[in-house]
């Protein structure tokens, strides 16, 4: 990991955010996206329309998540990420034992996912929001000790400044890797940890209803713990002092004041200011516009692996009547129905995923690394897009998904290797991307005119304070702003990400059954494509802009 010094945030801070909040924020979700079918089938007792039941259920949640991340963004610029983290893991440990609380899938578990919907909403948004708070200050230092001399002020000296600026060390790009990184070992907990936690109780002898019941209760007090650990653990992060439910009907505006830490001196925008603020930034700020496709494709690229290539496994293992063939191998109780159908197409699939997760976490640290060197062209986010592009053309394309001749082969695990660094990278890469965007104070070259000129008005070379501080000042209200609206800006980007997997989700499906089992990832192909050629733009202008 990068060094400490390069982070505002302190070592217990950013150990809670990389080892609590990044984690458990996937954690929780795919442990009850994982369970859930067990809970309609032995908790509730629905014999027939589990899949609807279950689709249902999970597209009520993306639909309401739709709306709550980017309120759950905003909050946070008023009360502070510490208090969203607490608030949402406490949400989901309550949602958690309620849910398995239910007797009928409508209302009682579709207002029990609501309310986990709601909680995993903010801890899902806080991922993003915290990067730039732990991160954050240290760039516009850097910045302004780059463009800021200690005797005068010159052209020259400004664009030295100005490019010295653009080739510093980014910690939120580093940091973006390991946060990659700790949410696939997030889902590995889930995997590993959480979902054998029923078939434990059934061998101590309870019933698969109390057995499901007991590992509910059981990860509700984990998140609990989290809710707990980041209550103490974020307290007093870098620019969120003042921060609080007081602040929540406040509306005031920034005084002319150089204290880069407290909020009290920061403008508070109404509401919908705050959120047409952070939609609009997408389309004036290239990084946070750029940030925001990424999120959708990341969202939708998590999407297409965890549910279409095993859907599409299992279509095609049904369509060429492999599923009747024989030696099937033996599960342990409480095997879904996919499982029990079709066993090979489950193997089969779950070794494919596996491999592409795999990749990904082995490839987080590289993408934050590589994405800290290539700031301006944003290289590896190209890369990531482009990868994808080619891996889910020809995973479309692919005869067989099987890795075993005859009728497959090995490189289909060359492919999954593909589809997971595409997923990665645009995860990794967006993050960065959009956090560099928030911090990032670009100062033009009329501005840099104005104070040079008025430097020489004013006849000297002996006011460095009076330039420094104009300069300073400046840069440091600008930069204020936007951190400030990091939640919202989170919110929003949460939002392009909820909007890719419904997409995906809705169209890919209905496509998936009236064309062809390729069709979702053709989608994917064209989503990869549409980022490849933003990126390629975005990095066209900066190019232009910089010369």
């Amino acid at each position: 990991m990068a060094s400490p010094a390069l982070f505002t945030a302190s070592r217990s801070q950013t150990l809670t955010y990389l080892l609590a909040v990044c984690p458990f924020s996937i954690a929780f979700l795919v442990f009850i996206n994982s369970s859930i079918s067990f809970v309609v089938t032995n908790l509730i007792g629905l014999q027939e329309g589990e899949g609807n039941a279950v689709g249902s259920l999970g597209f009520a949640d993306e639909l309401l998540a739709l709306a709550a991340c980017p309120l759950w963004g905003v909050l946070s610029d008023r009360i502070g990420v510490r208090h969203v983290c607490t608030a949402g893991y406490a949400i989901v440990a309550l949602a958690l034992v309620l849910f398995v609380q239910a007797t009928n899938i409508y209302p009682q578990l579709l207002l029990g996912r609501l309310l986990f919907s709601i909680g995993g909403s903010a801890v899902s948004t806080m991922v993003t929001a915290v990067l730039p708070t732990v991160t954050g200050k240290v760039n516009a230092q850097a910045y302004r000790a780059s463009v800021s001399s200690e005797l005068t002020i010159t052209p020259e000296r400004a664009r030295t400044g100005h490019a010295a600026a653009g080739t510093s060390a980014s910690p939120s790009a580093r940091l973006s890797g390991f946060v990659g990184m700790c949410a696939g070992c997030g889902a590995l907990v889930a995997v590993t940890v959480f979902l054998p936690l029923a078939a434990r109780f059934e061998k101590m002898g309870l019933s698969p209803a109390q057995a499901i019941q007991r590992s509910y209760y059981l990860v509700a007090a984990v998140s609990l713990i989290i809710s707990f650990v980041c209550f103490i653990g974020l307290r007093d992060l870098p620019g969120e002092k003042g921060k609080s439910w007081s602040v929540l009907w406040k509306s005031d505006t920034c005084e002319d004041d150089e204290d880069d830490d407290s909020f009290a001196q920061c403008p508070v925008l109404p509401y919908w200011k705050q959120l047409t603020t952070a939609l609009t930034l997408g389309f004036h700020n290239r990084s946070i516009g750029l940030g925001y496709i990424g999120g959708f494709v990341a969202r939708a690229s998590s999407v297409g692996i965890s549910l279409f290539i095993p859907l599409a496994v299992n279509h095609y293992y049904r369509e060429s009547g492999l599923c009747s063939e024989g030696h099937e191998p033996v599960f342990g109780s409480g095997m879904g129905d996919i499982k029990k159908a079709c066993p090979r197409a489950y193997i089969v699939a779950s070794i494919l995923t596996g491999v592409s997760q795999l990749v990904a976490l082995i490839a987080a640290p590289a993408f934050g690394y590589l994405t800290d060197k290539s700031r301006r062209y944003n290289f590896p986010l190209l890369f990531a897009a482009l990868v994808g592009i080619i891996g889910y053309m020809i995973f479309a394309l692919s005869p067989s998904p099987q890795f075993e001749k005859p009728d497959g082969g090995p490189g289909i695990f060359v492919v999954m290797a593909l589809l997971g660094i595409s997923q990665i990278g645009a995860i990794v890469c967006s993050l960065a991307v959009l956090s560099n965007g928030i911090l990032r104070v670009s100062i033009d070259d009329e501005t840099l005119r104005k104070i040079y000129e008025e430097r020489r008005a004013h006849g000297d070379e002996n006011e460095p304070d009076e330039a420094q501080s104009l300069l300073g000042g400046s840069v440091n209200r600008r930069l204020e702003h936007l951190s400030h609206l990091k939640g919202s800006i989170a919110g929003v980007y949460s939002l392009y990400g909820g909007a890719g997997i419904l997409l995906l989700t809705k169209v890919g499906g209905l496509l998936f059954d009236v064309l062809s089992s390729g069709t979702p990832f053709y989608i994917m192909a064209g989503f990869n494509g549409i980022l490849l050629v933003t990126g390629i733009i975005c990095g066209g202008m900066n190019h232009f802009k910089s010369g």
